[in-house]
């Protein structure tokens, strides 16, 4: 097929700084043209990167008409963005990018009574849930990105999610709009339009009657192109709800009135383990007589890909390689079970599992939502990308797609998971196309080739290129496929009424962009040259590194809640250059050709760097195994290397150090910090927040006094404690702790050297060769140990993890995997000794506030299971306690950092009474603690041994 040619919106007023006067004139406040801004903003989650001139944050409806206004006097197009989650390219564009969700977030009114709710574009899906929930409502389509997409979003592309099937698309739950059109027409649409108001709509319907009725709106999944089949006569003209999946091509969203349901009280599920995925889906026409809200389709490549994810737990699934999610609502448990069992009559499964536990079946419903993260990696490893994820068939023709569809990926020898809403006949997948410098052409040759071969096949089934995600600029070119001529110049009759200049998303729907340009990874270039790090898992190429983020964005949404970790700055500021993908985005852009954002040491990188707390939070919770900690150490030992650096990488960067000269004469360090002028001068040489307290340095370190120990008990298993520079210099105690632990388990306890530090302060500093120094050292004193059979012990949860992880990457070979394999956590170690039975804890209220490192480097299982089996009662806190090591006492980061700290720990430590106990086994996390409430952290060996017969 030859692509259809674009239209390009003449540039108009000139540079991008009289395009921001011009805005700034019009009373916008938050305009930003600068090269992080573009950067952030040059794409979506889809394969498209397009350089902005300029991103508008509009605090008011009022600024989105008066933006409009600006872009059509200069001739300069406008793109509508809302959380930045559209995977087909429907949020980038190459003049204003309007971002409404930083400001218009609010839920202007709840109508409980008529079921309805006004809210704003910007206002984030999981959020109007939360507001309507009181009431015992809900907004029904409910995408994966539910967490973080914005309804505006959701209009834009006609969302519709997992539970579409029980309470219907976007589009079913819209009863009115307000918008401004690309004319610059305001219009508030909660019916049929007054006579005079849009009358040429009206008459093109009236010549189009025919097409309209026979091709669009044939089954519920049909989602390409204009919906038009909601002007229809017989469907009283329903402009707003014909509006919804336009991608703001015809109209921009000022206010929405949706549609609320009642929720059900009870929900449960029913997973059905099939030999394929194609069984899965023959036998899904039979199961939707029983009226589920929901029926998912999931690949056992997806559940491997979770599996591989370092510190994740996965469900128990019935045997299978595909399977079934089926969600049933009743008004009782009882209720939910016996249309369970309707279900599994007429099922014909291979097994089965019945879940009605709420936590158990968010574990599982975990799985189906990181399925686009999950998936953009095939099973040796290599990226699997969207372009061609969310076509839909009539769901009895499902199966039978399936199969012709992997015939269709093998011929074009490509790799792909499908999974997705199997009960309207929605499949989701990711596809291995061969994007990149070293590929002929890019790449975008194969990648057209198969989109192509694919919108055939899913024409020949009666289906659609989009079931849920909108066409951007991956699909609007394929549209002929689909449609007739007729209808495809019905669509550019509509756009030449509604915006006839083009300036709203040009190159979307009609008269688009080739599918096959502005690829990003087909222009990025490779960057395995003078690396400091391995990246073994992207084949030593940094650049394949920065481009696992898709842009999926699940580091914009509340994870904390639920016991995540990522992203602690964006949770904090709701600045996009604070999110894992703002950084990701910068530094794609730092690599790619042509850009604003030009090398290591560019402002821009280092801007959306420094609020990085390097809390590995990321490199579990993100679907896409983004790990920025390590992104941001490589691109700081770059930018220094051989040159001068921020005076706190001399001084915090290398705390180890000078805590060991402290060591020599501590009660007249620890009386020079705490005078005034002391402290003062010691906070400003060092680069430490005055604000901040300076932790006091022990009379003796933990090797001191453990060397001079009179005795030691004799037999039992030898382990190696390995204590680490913070718990020596500042925390012997909870060595000490640690050690009658393992002593009473009947363990004899060995100290290793004293030259063993992890070399962490100089790795978050990017202070790299020194660290692969100091750690090569530390894996020569452990490995012996090792070697022998012994477990090594880690009492600090960053300085453990880094055994486990930077070694692999820094030192490499086989002494450090040895070391890896051998290093423990107390809590592992402890609930996998035969025969060891943990003290009574029965009763003990205690709030765990996991070291970010622990949650998701090393796992914090072992220590829930521990607690359980103890007795305790435990409340365990996500997120960060925002003070993350130096980081959290460096000038310029103490407001977010108790911002951090306010979001999890403060609030959950403020009212606890006397006799509970606040687990922190994290250095950072006690301290942030003892400086900011007047609570002290416990390290769980000190939980334990003071509970020790």
């Amino acid at each position: 097929m030859t692509a259809a040619p674009s239209r390009t919106v003449p540039a108009g007023g000139g540079q991008s700084r009289d395009l921001v006067d011009a805005l700034r004139r019009a009373g916008i406040a938050d305009v930003d043209d600068s090269g992080l801004a573009r950067a952030l903003y040059s794409s979506d989650a889809s394969l498209y990167r397009v350089l902005p001139r300029a991103v508008v944050r509009p605090r008011h409806t009022d600024e989105i008409v008066a933006t409009l206004e600006v872009c059509r006097s200069l001739g300069v197009p406008l793109t509508a963005r809302g959380a930045g989650t559209s995977i087909a390219g429907n949020a980038v564009g190459p003049g204003v990018v309007v971002d409404t969700s930083r400001h218009l977030h609010r839920v202007l009114r709840i109508d409980a009574e008529a079921r309805t709710a006004t809210v704003e574009p910007g206002l984030v899906q999981a959020a109007l849930q939360t507001a309507a929930r009181p009431h015992g409502l809900r907004f029904g389509p409910d995408p994966s990105t539910h967490n973080r997409c914005t309804i505006g979003g959701m209009i834009g592309n006609n969302a519709c999610g997992s539970r579409a099937l029980g309470y219907g698309r976007t589009s079913d739950n819209v009863v009115g709009l307000d918008v401004v059109t690309g004319t610059g027409q305001r219009l508030r649409l909660d019916g049929p339009p007054p006579a005079g108001t849009l009358d040429d709509l009206r008459a093109l319907v009236g010549r189009e009657l025919s097409t309209i009725r026979t091709e669009l709106g044939r089954f519920g999944r049909q989602v390409s192109g204009y919906s038009l089949e909601h002007l229809l006569p017989e469907r009283g003209f329903d402009v707003a709800r014909a509006l919804v999946g336009s991608e703001g091509t015809l109209a921009l969203v000022l206010g929405a009135t949706v549609r609320l349901v009642a929720d059900a009280p009870f929900r449960g599920l029913v997973v059905l383990g099939y030999p394929t995925m194609a069984d899965a889906a023959d036998a899904t026409p039979g199961l939707l007589p029983h009226g589920p809200t929901a029926v998912e389709g999931l690949d056992s490549r997806i559940v491997q890909r979770l599996r591989d994810v370092p510190a994740a737990t996965v469900p128990d699934l019935p045997r299978g390689e595909g399977w079934l999610i089926v969600e049933l609502t009743g008004d009782s448990v009882a209720e939910v079970t016996a249309k369970a069992q309707g279900v599994l009559a007429d099922a014909g499964a291979l097994d089965s599992l019945v879940v009605t536990d709420v936590a158990q079946a968010a574990a599982i419903w975990r799985i189906r939502e990181d399925g686009a993260g999950l998936a953009a990696r095939t099973s040796d490893g290599r990226p699997a990308h969207a372009g061609w994820e969310d076509a839909a068939v009539p769901v009895e023709q499902l199966g039978a797609y399936l199969r012709e569809f992997e015939v269709l990926l093998a011929g074009h020898g490509l790799q792909g998971v499908p999974y997705g809403h199997f009960g309207d006949g929605c499949i989701h997948v990711r596809i291995d196309f061969p994007f990149g410098v070293d590929a002929p052409d890019g790449g975008r040759a194969a990648y057209r080739s198969f989109v192509e071969d694919a919108a055939r096949l899913v024409a020949r089934y009666g289906g659609s290129l989009s079931g849920e995600h909108g066409d951007g600029r991956a699909r609007s070119e394929l549209l002929p496929f689909m449609y007739s001529p007729a209808a495809i110049g019905a669509f550019a009759q509509v756009k030449a009424l509604l915006d006839p200049d083009d300036v709203l998303n040009p190159g979307v729907l009609v008269r688009p962009a080739p599918l096959d340009a502005d690829v990003r990874v087909a222009a990025a270039p490779r960057h395995r040259e003078r690396l400091a790090l391995a990246y073994p898992h992207d084949g030593g190429d940094f650049s394949a590194a920065v481009h696992r983020c898709t842009g999926v964005g699940k580091c914009r949404a509340d994870l904390q809640s639920s016991g995540g970790v990522m992203c602690p700055s964006w949770v904090a500021t709701r600045e996009e250059k604070d999110s894992t993908r703002g950084r990701a985005r910068v530094l794609q852009e730092m690599l790619a050709p042509g850009g604003p954002v030009n090398g290591w040491r560019a402002p821009e990188v280092h801007d959306a760097l420094d609020l990085c707390l390097s809390c590995k939070g990321c490199s579990r919770d993100c679907p896409t195994g983004v790990d920025m900690a390590t992104y941001k150490a490589e691109v700081l030992h770059q930018s220094y290397r051989r040159r001068l650096r921020p005076l706190s990488h001399y001084t915090l960067g290398r705390l180890p150090f000078w805590s060991d000269l402290a060591a020599r004469a501590p009660k007249l360090v620890n009386r020079v910090l705490g005078s005034a002028l002391g402290g003062r001068l010691a906070k400003a040489g060092a680069g430490i927040d005055r604000r901040r307290e300076v932790p006091r340095f022990a009379a003796r370190t933990f090797r001191e006094e453990w060397a001079a120990r009179p005795s030691f008990p004799a037999g039992g298993a030898p382990v190696a404690l390995w204590v680490d520079s913070f718990t020596d210099h500042f925390a012997p105690h909870v060595a000490w702790a640690a050690a009658r632990v393992l002593e009473a388990a009947g363990y004899r306890v060995h100290v290793p050297g004293a030259d063993t530090c992890c070399g962490l302060t100089w790795i978050t500093t990017g202070q790299l060769d020194a660290a692969r120094r100091i750690l090569s050292g530390t894996v020569e004193s452990l490995v012996a140990a090792a070697d022998a059979g012994w477990p090594i012990v880690g009492v600090e949860p960053s300085c453990t993890a880094v055994l486990r992880g930077e070694a692999l990457d820094l030192v490499g070979g086989p002494a450090a995997e040895r070391v890896a394999a051998a290093t423990r956590t107390l809590a592992e170690l402890l609930t996998a000794t035969p025969g060891w039975t943990p003290p009574d804890l029965t009763g003990v209220e205690i709030v765990a506030q996991p070291h970010c490192h622990h949650a998701s480097v090393l796992g914090w299982s072992a220590d829930a299971a521990l607690l359980a089996r103890a007795g305790a009662s435990v409340t365990r806190l996500g997120g960060c306690c925002g003070l993350a090591g130096n980081w959290g006492v460096e000038r310029g980061h103490h407001d977010v950092s108790v911002a951090i700290a306010e979001q999890q720990l403060l609030p959950a430590v403020q009212d606890l009474g006397p006799g509970a106990v606040v687990l922190a086994d994290g250095f950072s996390c006690r301290t942030q603690l003892d400086q900011l409430s007047d609570r002290q952290g416990q390290h769980l060996a000190e939980l334990l041994a003071a509970r020790l017969p």
